[in-house]
């Protein structure tokens, strides 16, 4: 299956009245130039004779390179007078300027990452750039916007010139819309928009602030929740109009209200933004990446009722973010480096306690079944297993970027366990009272959103909020190299290991012992291999060796290559609603190729499972008693 990703970030800004000495950026979106957009920056006031500038090489959260500057050319500076001032470029990220005192305008083109063929590392798509003339633009600002060396702390005026008809969707709060350049950008003889466009002004108050901001750019399509003190908005560009905001909003209304009850009903955020960005190309790898007001997110293009499920996963996930690292972090993310980053110990708490809490909310306000939780929970299990499981998970946050890149996604699938056995744990010590969303409320009002922590210290903080047997856990199964016994762990609650059992499940059909790739009008397309290998709803349908597959549920196959996993995916979400199951197959009939529709009644069959999870009947009350603590909301 295709690689999902939830990519996290979390950058933080302080308080401040707006400084004096502001970056004045405009970037314009009117004119495209060999897929390039223009950018120009009227500086803040330089002191020294020489500066450096520059772009990220890396942003939090995605743990990975960029080299964003890679997508930079024509740089210039120029002085008061239109003259151009010495400008060595170091790196793909850095440019070294002379007579810097001198800078009245700095200029540039920038190429996006989506479709640029330029050697370095691949960008995942939600922290990289879309530039498509007329349709859509993705900025995340890494990739446009760029800091002089010790000078990340000053505020930014960022002008957009965009087509009219365009809106910009972000979780930044506009100082102005449809209007002008300043005074003192036009007598810079700065660029100006055309008759056809206009400008947005946004204003934040440091580099952190403008690259926790991504704003998307093309045609409306928008819709408003309101949810607690919080205006959520949820904007989507589907190049085909498969899917709209207002769907996704209904989609995901639910969670939110869930989750806004799930943290007391006030959230630390006055706006928040759904940014939707659906492609129709194949595609490898999607996701989302967080950041402290909005979240972004990279997704194959489908209707609703193929993704439901999964836009309620993403959202609760991301929306969680809120919480950490927004309102607990420590100092290497509250002011990080994007060119020389230092790594926090803590991802097991700023994305697996995310990961963890997203799928809890579901099962404690009914959005999930216990039993269809077990099944997330089960099939976290076994990918973990995948990793290496004796890897201490503060080791692994602090090398995620470099020595343990490979063991990355681990923490979305072992970090949350780690999330659930400390739940367990905190509530049997507190007999159901107290549990991690308990703990994470409290390190929230320590903290917030100003106030970072030490990252060698968490631990003996949440010690001394909690018990002393908490510090145990941490240091033996996070710290430390000890596996996580899940089996011990679920039996707290009456929750039982099952190995070699079955389980009910919506059949899909295809599956790798029954399925086969063939040759047909010139298409590498998807048949029936081995008839005898099929499940109950695959014989029901009547399929026979040699059928080849065009349509499942009135859905065309595409050709056999990566985008079959997107369609697998969409199929996945749509089955459980469908009363009938069908499939269209070319069959060979008296020698001569038929097209001919199959159909049977939907229904859950039992599959083979090697491993998966189940309660207990035989269960004690202690056992149910912490069970429902662990699974219900308070009263």
């Amino acid at each position: 299956m295709n690689k999902l990703k939830f990519i996290c970030l979390g950058l933080l800004f302080t308080t401040i009245t707006w400084a004096a000495n502001p970056y004045k950026y405009i970037i314009d979106l009117s004119r495209v130039s060999d897929d390039k957009v223009y950018v120009e920056l009227a500086p803040p006031k330089i002191k020294q004779d020489e500066i450096l500038f520059y772009l990220p090489k890396i942003i939090p959260g995605t743990y990975a390179i960029a080299d964003y500057g890679r997508m930079v050319s024509d740089f210039e500076a120029f002085d008061k007078k239109g003259n151009p001032l010495q400008v060595k470029r170091l790196d793909d990220n850095t440019w070294k300027i002379s007579d810097a005192k001198k800078i009245a305008k700095i200029s540039y083109w920038v190429d996006d990452t989506y479709d640029n063929p330029k050697e370095g590392p691949e960008i995942f798509q939600p922290a990289g750039t879309n530039i498509e003339e007329g349709k859509n633009f993705l900025l995340n600002s890494s990739g446009f916007f760029g800091y002089f060396e010790g000078m990340k702390k000053e505020a930014f005026e960022i002008n957009i010139i965009r087509p009219m008809n365009f809106y910009g969707a972000t979780g930044l709060k506009a100082e102005a819309t449809n209007t002008s350049l300043s005074r003192k950008l036009i007598k810079k003889d700065f660029n100006t928009p055309d008759a056809n466009s206009t400008i947005d002004r946004f204003e934040v108050l440091d580099y952190d602030r403008l690259v926790d901001s991504p704003l998307m750019y093309s045609r409306a399509d928008t819709a408003i929740v309101k949810v607690a003190n919080t205006e959520v908005l949820v904007a989507s560009y589907s190049p085909n109009k498969k899917v709209t905001a207002k769907e996704i909003a209904a989609s995901i209304k639910e969670v939110l209200a869930a989750q806004s009850t799930f943290l007391g009903g006030k959230l630390p955020v006055e706006k928040y933004a759904f940014i939707f960005y659906f492609t129709d190309q194949p595609v490898v790898s999607y996701g989302a990446l967080e950041h402290s007001f909005s979240s972004l997110y990279f997704m194959p293009e489908q209707t609703i009722q193929q993704m439901n499920q999964q836009l309620r996963d993403f959202a609760a996930h991301e929306f969680f973010h809120i919480v950490t690292p927004l309102t607990i972090h420590s100092e290497e993310i509250g002011s990080f480096d994007f060119n020389d980053p230092k790594m926090s110990r803590h991802l097991w708490m700023y994305e697996g306690m995310t990961e963890y809490f997203a799928g809890s909310v579901q099962v404690k306000y009914g959005l999930v079944s216990p039993e269809e939780y077990l099944d997330m929970l089960s099939e976290k299990i076994l990918t973990s297993a995948q990793f290496k499981d004796d890897l201490p998970f503060t080791e692994l946050s602090l090398g995620a970027l470099d020595t343990y890149a490979d063991q990355y996604y681990n923490v979305y699938m072992k970090g949350a366990l780690i999330g659930m056995a400390l739940d367990i744990k905190l509530r049997k010590l507190s007999d159901g009272a107290y549990g991690v969303q308990e703990m994470m409320a409290d390190l929230s009002k320590k903290y917030g959103m100003e106030k970072s922590f030490k990252d060698d210290q968490l631990f003996s903080e949440i010690v001394a909020m909690t018990y002393p047997e908490i510090g145990e856990f941490l240091n033996t199964y996070v710290a430390g190299n000890t596996p996580i016994n899940y089996e011990e762990v679920l039996a707290e609650v009456g929750v039982k290991v099952v190995k070699d059992g079955t389980k009910k499940q919506y059949s899909l059909i295809i599956s790798q012992e029954s399925i086969a790739v063939t040759q047909y009008q010139g298409k590498r397309m998807l048949a029936i291999g081995d008839q005898d290998k099929l499940d109950a709803i695959g014989k029901a349908l009547g399929l026979q060796n040699g059928d080849i597959l065009t349509k499942m549920n009135g859905d065309e196959f595409p050709e056999f290559g990566p985008e079959i996993n997107n369609f697998l995916g969409g199929q996945f979400q749509k089955i459980p609603s469908l009363e009938t199951m069908s499939v269209t197959v070319i069959r060979a009939v008296d020698g001569e190729p038929k097209e001919m529709t199959l159909t049977t009644p939907n229904k859950q069959i039992d599959v083979p499972v090697a491993f998966t999870l189940a309660f207990d009947e035989n269960a004690t009350p202690a056992q149910l008693k912490l069970r429902k603590a662990w699974l219900e909301p308070k009263k």
